[in-house]
């Protein structure tokens, strides 16, 4: 009982240590040189794979159904929004895809301007995620956007986007989600 109680005492903080250092990694560093999103992983329900599985297709954009909501309906200044992205197999059968930085892209806009998309800055050797989703299996995933403006090829000295109404939208594969409305101040 003495070492469980040890155990407990000294391995939270150091648990706890060691997942602030991985994301403190994932996320320092210079804002123009990576992707302005975060993504937490999601729990192990759907089958993450490391390469094609035998007999099983890649999902067609017709079976994927995806969604994006954000996490408040506003975000005041110094707050960055935050978004649950829902990847849903619709069909009957088993299939594959990817929802990878590199294959899934978020998107925000303010009336007709682009304001920001994941993919602008993606690293062109992000690691694929690739998921095995049965028929009518979810695979959900919390993403965060530091409210920076991008445009393609990461050029930087853009203007930071403003007070206002944006929309958000996820696209996997082939298929777009609806827009999603959330509000910045």
């Amino acid at each position: 009982m003495f070492w469980i109680r040890r155990l407990v005492v000294l391995g939270l903080p150091l648990l706890l240590v060691v997942a602030l250092a991985v994301w403190w990694a994932g996320s320092g560093g210079d804002a123009e040189a990576g992707p302005d999103v975060t993504t937490t992983e999601p729990a192990p329900d759907p089958s993450p794979t490391s390469g094609a599985e035998p007999g099983v297709a890649d999902c067609a954009p017709e079976a994927i159904a995806l969604a994006v909501a954000p996490g408040a309906e506003a975000f005041p200044a110094g707050v960055d929004p935050t978004f649950e992205v829902t990847v849903t197999n619709s069909g009957t059968e088993p299939c594959l895809v990817d929802v990878g930085d590199a294959h899934r892209e978020v998107v925000i806009t303010s009336g007709d301007d682009r304001v920001w998309s994941s993919l602008d800055c993606a690293p062109a050797d992000a690691p694929a995620r690739t998921l095995l989703l049965v028929g009518g299996q979810s695979d959900a995933t919390q993403l965060g956007w530091a409210r920076l403006r991008s445009a393609p090829g990461c050029g930087g000295g853009l203007p930071e986007p403003g007070d206002g109404t944006y929309s958000v939208t996820v696209a996997v594969a082939g298929a777009t989600s609806s827009p999603a409305v959330f509000g910045l101040g």
